[in-house]
């Protein structure tokens, strides 16, 4: 240990807290929680009960840095906070190989909470990674005295012991029905997500106006819901509406100076296009505040654009994300990460000229993981080292290359991969609406009403070709049975005196 490091150690606080172990060369290494921060890290530089694996830990050990929090609850989703964003190998090494636990919440009428390994792509909500499953197991225990949630994914015929203890909201026994649940639910995940500070002011409002309404019953459970959260600790420290000292999150100081950026870039929005051979194209827009994803923020958008086209559809997203209306209600964004090369760059770029924006932009391709950037210096320069990355330059933009172990790098790689899952599952949502789609919808002044009784007296649109017109007239009238059958090509059109008075009258 050195001088530094040892001198350093004894200014540990006596408070909950993370913290980061780093090697020689500032890398993170290992991060860790603790109940009582002195206590812990204290405890990796004594020769008392070391394994092999902590020994090669400690002789890697150059410098130690912390962040405080309120309670080990808050630190450990801090904790799998920045697990998730840097990797540190000895976190993988000393789980020995095995999968962190996730939180998984599902997407049904009334979500069942449970913990899983390998997150999928199923709609469900996924919070983690966590390295303790005892730590997490404990926490979630709390929480759902706080807010009761469903565990079995088969409901019993009568109450389970769980609702019985009051940890189970019981709707088997209809004690809760399915938006009063799911309202519960959401308030969970605010405090798995971070945004303490905004649950808490939500509790309080909803009390005071169900005390206002006389409600007192309700009124009790919420002041309820708030005791037992204060009781937790301080605020969160790693939600997007939290505050902590950004000058130790190596991934997002790190790029502000690679960028040269003014300042830390605290709202990232990253954009991606996604189609299946140019049709179902649409867009996705993610924001990262502080590192840490605000999927309350994410958008998705329909292309208006058809066909083939990545560039067009570039600059129709980023032209529609700045259009007057959302650049006045949408915060600002700090950085724009746009998934794939120059094309794709330049195509955001001259949306921005054009509209004289100035927002730092860039470029992440998959290929060889290049951030592409507009070019700042030394136009024509074929290449140079620039601190550990390899910089490439035309007239037009730079390439720059960072090292896989890049925590710049890593962050970027999270935020672009965010933005293609989320483009990727609205797109296939287009794409199984659109497998589902009836020749009914295309027919001019047909709506879901008219649709829906069709089907229910002839049984499909088959049915609806094989009825006579008179049927179909008798279901819905005459006048939208002829436009039906016209559109379906099974009945001429009629003459314009059988049909005057219908047109005088829509026209009126």
């Amino acid at each position: 240990m050195t001088d530094h490091l040892r001198d350093k150690l004894k200014t540990l606080p006596a408070e909950p807290g993370v913290y980061f172990h780093r090697d020689a060369k500032g890398k993170i290494i290992y991060i860790g929680k603790a109940a009582v921060l002195k206590n812990r890290v204290m405890s990796y530089f004594q020769n008392k009960h070391r394994d092999p694996k902590t020994r090669l830990l400690v002789a890697d050990i150059a410098d130690t840095e912390w962040v405080t929090v309120g309670s080990e609850v808050e630190a450990l989703f801090l904790e799998s906070e920045f697990i998730k964003r840097y990797k540190p190998k000895y976190n993988i090494d000393l789980k020995d190989d095995k999968n962190f636990l996730y939180v998984k919440i599902s997407a049904d009428d009334f979500p069942v909470v449970s913990y899983v390994r390998r997150p999928l792509d199923d709609r469900a909500h996924y919070y983690g990674p966590f390295t303790s499953s005892d730590s997490l197991r404990r926490a979630m225990r709390m929480l759902r005295k706080v807010f009761p949630y469903i565990t079995h994914a088969n409901w019993p015929k009568r109450g389970c012991l769980q609702y019985h203890l009051g940890l189970c909201p019981g709707p088997e026994e209809g004690a809760i029905d399915a938006i009063d649940y799911r309202r519960g639910i959401r308030k969970l995940e605010l405090y798995l997500k971070g945004e303490q500070t905004k649950l808490m002011t939500q509790l309080e409002t909803e009390m005071q106006r169900a005390a206002k309404k006389k409600d007192f019953e309700h009124a009790a459970r919420l002041r309820d819901q708030l005791t037992d959260l204060r009781s937790f600790g301080k605020q969160m420290v790693f939600g997007d509406k939290e505050a902590f000292d950004l000058t130790r999150d190596q991934a997002l100081t790190g790029l502000a100076e690679r960028l040269e950026l003014k300042s830390i870039p605290r709202r990232i929005e990253a954009y991606d296009i996604s189609h299946l051979g140019g049709v179902d194209n649409v867009a996705s827009m993610v924001v990262f505040n502080d590192g840490v994803p605000n999927r309350d923020e994410y958008k998705r958008f329909k292309m208006n654009l058809t066909g083939n086209d990545d560039y067009g559809h570039m600059r129709e997203v980023i032209t529609r994300r700045f259009s007057p209306k959302n650049a006045a209600e949408w915060p600002k964004p700090d950085l724009l990460l746009i998934d794939g090369g120059q094309g794709q760059l330049a195509a955001a770029l001259s949306v921005l000229d054009a509209q004289g924006l100035s927002v730092p932009a860039i470029g992440l391709a998959k290929r060889e993981e290049e951030i592409i950037r507009r070019h700042l210096k030394q136009e024509g320069v074929a290449g140079h080292w620039d601190n550990e990355a390899w910089v490439t330059a035309n007239t037009d933009f730079e390439s720059i290359l960072l090292p896989a172990s890049s925590h710049v790098l890593q962050l970027l790689q999270r935020v672009r991969d965010e933005a293609h899952r989320f483009a990727i599952t609205y797109q296939s949502i287009l794409r199984g609406k659109r497998a589902t789609h009836s020749l009914l919808d295309e027919i001019p002044g047909v709506g879901p009403a008219t649709r829906k009784l069709l089907i229910r007296r002839f049984g499909s649109v088959r049915g609806v070709k094989l009825a006579t017109l008179e049927e179909v007239s008798a279901a819905i009238g005459p006048a939208k049975a002829q436009a039906i059958k016209e559109h379906l090509g099974q009945t001429p059109a009629p003459t314009l005196e059988a049909t005057s008075d219908d047109m005088s009258t829509e026209e009126r």
